[in-house]
C-alpha cells in the first residue's frame, strides 16, 4: 500500500471517491489528498466545489468538516488566494498545525497576525474591544504566542504580543524569561522602532514599569526612562526619595546617576517638576532628639558601619544650620538634606552645565589660524562674509568662553552695521552658553539700560544682547525670565523687542508659561513685521511639545495678518508646538498642507518634520515625499525634503538611500533639500554613504545648493578624523580653496566659512547628537536644528545651531561630584579620534616667481643631468641601508610628487609603523561617538562606574575611600571663580575682566559704533 501511494501520478481517483455515499469513503479520499495536494493541488482545484460542500455539511463529522476545509484551504494557498486559504484554514481548527514546518503554515501564520493586528486596531480606535476580532483566529495567533513562549523563542512571543495589542501575552513572555533585564530593554527597543501610535506605546511603557517594579532589584535607571516618556514625574520622584534615604551610598550614586541621565533628554518642564516634588528633609523638635541620642550616636559611630553605609564624615552637618531654631535634623535627615541638594542641582541642569563649561574651557583645541585666514580673505565690503565669520567664530568656540578673536579684531569687528551687529553681539550667547550666573554681567555693556548711563546706544546691540542672554540660559532660564520679560515691556522698539522675544523663547523653552505666553502674543498683536517673526518663533518654542489650543489661536492669526515675515514664524512657531505628537496632530498637519498659503504649507512639512520626529514613521515619510515631488512651491517642496532628515534621524542609514534620486533633481530647492535632509539625519556620524552622496552637490552648478551641501557635510563630518576617512582633509582644503578663491560667488563662500565653524565646533569637542544615549530625542537639540534651517530667510537664526552640540567626554564623578583623577582605556589607534593638527602659517618666502624661458635643448640637457645625479646618489643611499643593520627598510618607490606632500608621507609612514594599538586616557577625557565601542574601565582601577557607560556623566564607586584623591577640572574661566558684584561701573568693568580667562586677558569687546 505505502509503494501504491507514493507511485500514484493522479488524484482523480480520490477525486472520483468524494462522490460516493459511504462517509467512510469520503473520509479515506480527503485524508489521502491531504497528503499529495503539495504534488496535485492544480487536479484538485478542479473539485474544490465538491470539498467545499463537504465542509458545509452539517451531518458530516466535525474532525471530517475540519479536513475537508484544511484541503480547500491548501489548495487556495497554492492559487494565490490567501484570504479565502485563511478563511478555510480558520475553519480545519486544530488540524491547522502552527508548529508544522512548511512554507504553507508560515505564510497563513504571517497573514493571520497581520489580519489580527489590523482588527485589534480597529477595535482599540473604534473602542469596541474584541468584538471585531474572528473568535477562531485569535485562537490561531494565540497557540502560536503560547508555542513561541513554552519553546523558549521569547523576543518572537514579544514581537508578535507587541504588534497584535496582547499585552497579557507580551507580560507573561517578559516574567517568563530567563533574562527579564535583557528582554525589558529589548522590549524598550522594539516599542521606540515599531509602535506607530504614540497612544499605544505609552501603553506598553506603562506595562514595563509595572513589570521592572515587581522585580526583586528593580532597574531604576529604565523605570525613570520610562516615566519620563510617561510624562509621570511624581513616580519618579518617588524612586529618587527611596534612594536618597537609603543609608547604601551606591544607592544615592545611582540616584544622581539616573539625574544626570533625565538631564540629557532635556525635558526641562519635566525635570523641575520632579525636582518640585521632592519633599524637604524633617526636622524634629530639640527635646525629641535628645532621647534618641544614644541610637544616633550609634548611627554616627563609623566602627558601626559596613562598606555600604554611611559614616560620620560622609554627612555635611552645617546643613544642621538651615533647620528653624528649636528643631534639629537627625543624622539620616541630614545625609538625606545633604543629597537632595545634589539632585536637585543636577535636576535643574546648573552641575552639568558648569561640568561641561568646565570641560569645554579646559580642553578648548580651536584653532584661530583658521578664522584669521577667513577673515584676511572676506573682502571688507562683503556683509555676508563678515558676518559669516562672526558665526563660524561663534560656533568654533560655543560654550567654550573663549572670545579671543572678538577681542583682537575690535576694528574689523566694528564694521558691522544693523543687524549685522546684532548678530554679532549675539554671537557672544553661544561662545559663553552655560555662564549662568554671569550671564547678566558678561551681556551688560550691550544690554538696554534703564537709568542713566551704561548700556549701548545701538538697539541692534540691545537686542542682540537679549538674544544672547536665552542662548546663555537655553533650556534653563529659570534666573534670567524676569529680566528678559522687564526688558520686553520696557520697549517699543522692534529690534529690541526681537531680541527679547527669541530670548524668551530660549529662555523658557517648553515650559509652556502663560504668562511669558501673554507677553510674547502682545508683541505679535502689534503687527510689527520684524518683531512679529520672532514672536510666532518664540511662541513655539514656549509651547513646544504642548499639541495645545494655542497652535489653533496662531492660525487664526497667521491668515489674518499680511506680513510674510509673521506668517513664517508664526508658520514654524505652529509646528513647534506639535513636537513628538505624532497622530495628535494629523488634524492639524492637514489642516496647514492643505492651505492655499505656500507659507503655511511649508509649516505644514515642519509639523509633520516635528510631529514625527526621529520615528521613520512610513505614513510621514510617504506624505513628505509626496509633497516634495508635486507642490507648485519651491519652498514647500525643498522644506518636505529637508524634513525628512528630522524623520528619519533614528535611523541615519535610510536617508541617502531614500533621498538619493532627490539629489539628482532638476529642481535645485530638492537638490538642497535633499542635502540638508542627509545632514540632519547623518549628524555626527562620518557616514561614508551620506558623505558619498554629498560630495557631487558640493559642486553644484547653483551657488545656494553648494552652501547647503558644504554645510552638510560638515554636519556629517564633525568630529571625524582622517585617519577615519581621508575625504575629511579633502573636504577641508576645498573648504580653504572656496573661501581663499577671490571669484567664488558669496553663497558658497558663506557656507565655506560655517562649514568651517560646524566642522571645528566648541572647540573640537562637541558633536551634533538629536538622541541620548538612552536613544531617546534630545529636544533642545532637535528644536534648534529645526529653527536652525530657518537662516535661509533670516541669518540671525543661525546660532541655534548651537542648540543640537553635545558634548563628546566621559566625566567620572565621585560622590561628592567632584571629578577625580584616573586612567583609562581606548582600545584603538590614537590617531582614529585624535585632533586634528593645528593649521601651520605660511612660509615667510611665499612670492611666486614666474617661469623663465627656457631653450628645450638646454631644458633636455639639465633633465639627463639631474637623471644621471639622482641614481647615482639613490645607489649610495642602498649601500649605506645595507651595510647598517640599524636602519629599518626603505619603501620600494617614491611618487613623483612635490616636496612637501613627501615629507607628509613619511611622517605618517613612520608613526603608522610605531603607533600602539591602544591609548591611556585620563579622566575627564574627549571620548567621540565612534570611540565609544573601544572604552574600556582599567581592572585594577580605584574607580568603578555605577553603569557602565563609554562617555558622558559618570558616576564612580571608590574602591579605596581611605586614599586621598586627586581631583581634575580645577582649572575654570575666571568669571566662574569671581563674579563681580552688580550694580556699579566699576563692578560692570570688573565683570568685563573676569569675562574671560585665556592667562589673565584683558576685558571682552567694547560696544562698537560704525560711523562713516
Amino acid at each position: 500500500m505505502a509503494t501504491a501511494a507514493v507511485m500514484v501520478s493522479s488524484a482523480s481517483g480520490l477525486l472520483a471517491m468524494l462522490n460516493e455515499p459511504h462517509p467512510q469513503l469520503k473520509l479515506h479520499a480527503l485524508t489521502n489528498l491531504n497528503a499529495v495536494v503539495d504534488n496535485f493541488w492544480h487536479e484538485i482545484s478542479t473539485s474544490v466545489p465538491i470539498i467545499e460542500s463537504l465542509y458545509e455539511d452539517e451531518e458530516f463529522d466535525q474532525s471530517q468538516r475540519q479536513l475537508a476545509a484544511l484541503l480547500v484551504s491548501k489548495v487556495f494557498y497554492y492559487l494565490g488566494e490567501l484570504n479565502d486559504s485563511l478563511t478555510y484554514a480558520l475553519g480545519a481548527g486544530p488540524l491547522f498545525d502552527v508548529s508544522e514546518d512548511s512554507d504553507y503554515v508560515h505564510t497563513l501564520i504571517a497573514k493571520a497576525i497581520d489580519e489580527y493586528a489590523i482588527f485589534k486596531s480597529k477595535a482599540a480606535e473604534s473602542n469596541q474591544g474584541a468584538s471585531l476580532v474572528d473568535p477562531r483566529l485569535e485562537a490561531i495567533v494565540e497557540r502560536m504566542l503560547n508555542k513561541c513562549i513554552s519553546d523558549g523563542k521569547y523576543q518572537q512571543a514579544m514581537g508578535i504580543a507587541v504588534e497584535c495589542r496582547r499585552l497579557d501575552k507580551l507580560e507573561e513572555a517578559i516574567t517568563k524569561s530567563d533574562n527579564v533585564h535583557g528582554t525589558l530593554s529589548y522590549c524598550i527597543n522594539i516599542s521606540h522602532a515599531f509602535v506607530n501610535l504614540r497612544e499605544y506605546r505609552r501603553e506598553v511603557l506603562r506595562l514595563l514599569v509595572k513589570v521592572y517594579q515587581r522585580l526583586p532589584s528593580p532597574d531604576y535607571l529604565s523605570i525613570c526612562q520610562c516615566l519620563m516618556l510617561l510624562d509621570e514625574p511624581e513616580g519618579v520622584s518617588v524612586i529618587f526619595e527611596k534612594l536618597l534615604r537609603s543609608r547604601n551610598k551606591d544607592e544615592a550614586l545611582l540616584a544622581f546617576q539616573i539625574a544626570f541621565d533625565l538631564v540629557e533628554n532635556e525635558r526641562q518642564a519635566f525635570l523641575l517638576n520632579v525636582r518640585d516634588r521632592l519633599s524637604d528633609p524633617k526636622s524634629q523638635p530639640l527635646d525629641v532628639m535628645e532621647q534618641g541620642t544614644s541610637e544616633a550616636e550609634g548611627a554616627q559611630n563609623p566602627n558601626a558601619t559596613d562598606g555600604n553605609n554611611l559614616t560620620s564624615e560622609d554627612v555635611d552637618m552645617t546643613n544642621v544650620a538651615h533647620v528653624p531654631s528649636g528643631n534639629i535634623m537627625d543624622p539620616d535627615e541630614v545625609m538625606y538634606s545633604e543629597r537632595l541638594a545634589k539632585v536637585k542641582g543636577i535636576l535643574s541642569g546648573e552641575t552639568s552645565i558648569q561640568l561641561t563649561l568646565q570641560f569645554l574651557y579646559s580642553h578648548n583645541r580651536s584653532d584661530l589660524l583658521i578664522l584669521k585666514t577667513i577673515k584676511q580673505s572676506v573682502e571688507m565690503r562683503n556683509s555676508v562674509c563678515h558676518s559669516a565669520t562672526i558665526y563660524a567664530n561663534a560656533i568654533m568656540h560655543a560654550g567654550t568662553t573663549v572670545d579671543t578673536f572678538l577681542r583682537e579684531n575690535l576694528d574689523w569687528l566694528s564694521r558691522a552695521t544693523n543687524w549685522a551687529k546684532f548678530s554679532a553681539t549675539a554671537g557672544l550667547g553661544v561662545i559663553h552658553r552655560g555662564h549662568l550666573q554671569q550671564g547678566r554681567s558678561l551681556m551688560a555693556p550691550y544690554l538696554p539700560q534703564t537709568g542713566a548711563g551704561g548700556g549701548s546706544s545701538s538697539p541692534y546691540s540691545e537686542g542682540g544682547a537679549l538674544y544672547a542672554l536665552g542662548l546663555i540660559h537655553a533650556n534653563h532660564g529659570e534666573g534670567i525670565k524676569q529680566f528678559l520679560r522687564d526688558s520686553l515691556h520696557n520697549t517699543t522698539v522692534e529690534v529690541i523687542q526681537h531680541g527679547a522675544c527669541l530670548g524668551l523663547g530660549l529662555a523658557a523653552l517648553g515650559t509652556a508659561d502663560e504668562a511669558i505666553y501673554e507677553d510674547v502674543k502682545n508683541v505679535l498683536y502689534t503687527d510689527s513685521a520684524v518683531a512679529g517673526e520672532a514672536a510666532g518663533i518664540s511662541m513655539g518654542l514656549l509651547m513646544v511639545g504642548c499639541g495645545s489650543e494655542k497652535a489653533g489661536e496662531m492660525l487664526a492669526y497667521a491668515h489674518e495678518t499680511q506680513h510674510e515675515k509673521i506668517i513664517r514664524g508664526l508658520a514654524l512657531g505652529i509646528a513647534l508646538t506639535v513636537y513628538g505628537r505624532e497622530e495628535e496632530a494629523d488634524t492639524l498637519i492637514e489642516q496647514m498642507t492643505r492651505d492655499q498659503d505656500p507659507i503655511l504649507r511649508y509649516g505644514g512639512m515642519y509639523a509633520l518634520a516635528l510631529a514625527y520626529s526621529g520615528t521613520a514613521n512610513n505614513k510621514a515619510i510617504r506624505q513628505l515625499l509626496h509633497f516634495a515631488v508635486s507642490d507648485v512651491s519651491d519652498d514647500v517642496r525643498r522644506t518636505a525634503v529637508l524634513a525628512l532628515g528630522f524623520v528619519l534621524y533614528s535611523d541615519p542609514e535610510q536617508t541617502p538611500r531614500i533621498v538619493s534620486l532627490l539629489s539628482e533633481s532638476y529642481n535645485p530647492h530638492v537638490r538642497y533639500g535633499a542635502a540638508m535632509a542627509v545632514g540632519i539625519s547623518c549628524a555626527g556620524t562620518g557616514m561614508s554613504e551620506a558623505i558619498s552622496l554629498l560630495e557631487p552637490l558640493t559642486s553644484d552648478v547653483v551657488d545656494f545648493v553648494r552652501q547647503g551641501a558644504l554645510i552638510a557635510m560638515a554636519m556629517v563630518m564633525v568630529q571625524t578624523s582622517e585617519a577615519r576617512d581621508s575625504r575629511v582633509g579633502t573636504f577641508r582644503r576645498q573648504l580653504e580653496k572656496i573661501i581663499l578663491d577671490k571669484h567664488e560667488d558669496t553663497m558658497s563662500k558663506m557656507g565655506a566659512i560655517l562649514a568651517s565653524g560646524i566642522l571645528d565646533a566648541g572647540g573640537r569637542n562637541v558633536t551634533i547628537k538629536l538622541l541620548s544615549k538612552s536613544k531617546h530625542d534630545k529636544i533642545t537639540a532637535v528644536v534648534g536644528l529645526a529653527v536652525f534651517t530657518q537662516f535661509w530667510y533670516w541669518y540671525p537664526l543661525i546660532y541655534f545651531v548651537s542648540l543640537a552640540f553635545s558634548p563628546t567626554a566621559l566625566i567620572g564623578l565621585n560622590y561628592d561630584l567632584k571629578v577625580p583623577k584616573f586612567d583609562f582605556l581606548s582600545h584603538a589607534k590614537p590617531s582614529l579620534f585624535e585632533y586634528p593638527r593645528p593649521t601651520t602659517p605660511p612660509a615667510a618666502t611665499t612670492t611666486v616667481k614666474l617661469p623663465t624661458a627656457v631653450l628645450s635643448t638646454s631644458a633636455k640637457a639639465k633633465a639627463k643631468a639631474k637623471k644621471e645625479a639622482d641614481q647615482k646618489a639613490a645607489m649610495a643611499d642602498k649601500k649605506l641601508v645595507q651595510e647598517s643593520s640599524s636602519v629599518a627598510p626603505t619603501s620600494e618607490k617614491v611618487d613623483d610628487k612635490d616636496i612637501d606632500s613627501m615629507q607628509v608621507d613619511t611622517a605618517s609612514e613612520k608613526k603608522s609603523e610605531s603607533e600602539p594599538s591602544f591609548e591611556i586616557l585620563t579622566n575627564p577625557a574627549r571620548v567621540v561617538p565612534a570611540q565609544e565601542k573601544f572604552i574600556k574601565f582599567l581592572e585594577e582601577s580605584r574607580y568603578v562606574p555605577v553603569k557602565i557607560a563609554p562617555s558622558g556623566f559618570v558616576l564612580l564607586k571608590d574602591l579605596r575611600p581611605t586614599e586621598p584623591e586627586v581631583l581634575s577640572l580645577t582649572d575654570t574661566p575666571s568669571s566662574m571663580v569671581s563674579p563681580p558684584a552688580a550694580g556699579s561701573a566699576t563692578a560692570q568693568q570688573q565683570g568685563q575682566a573676569a569675562a574671560m580667562s585665556v592667562d589673565e586677558e584683558p576685558q571682552p569687546p567694547q560696544p562698537f559704533e560704525y560711523s562713516t
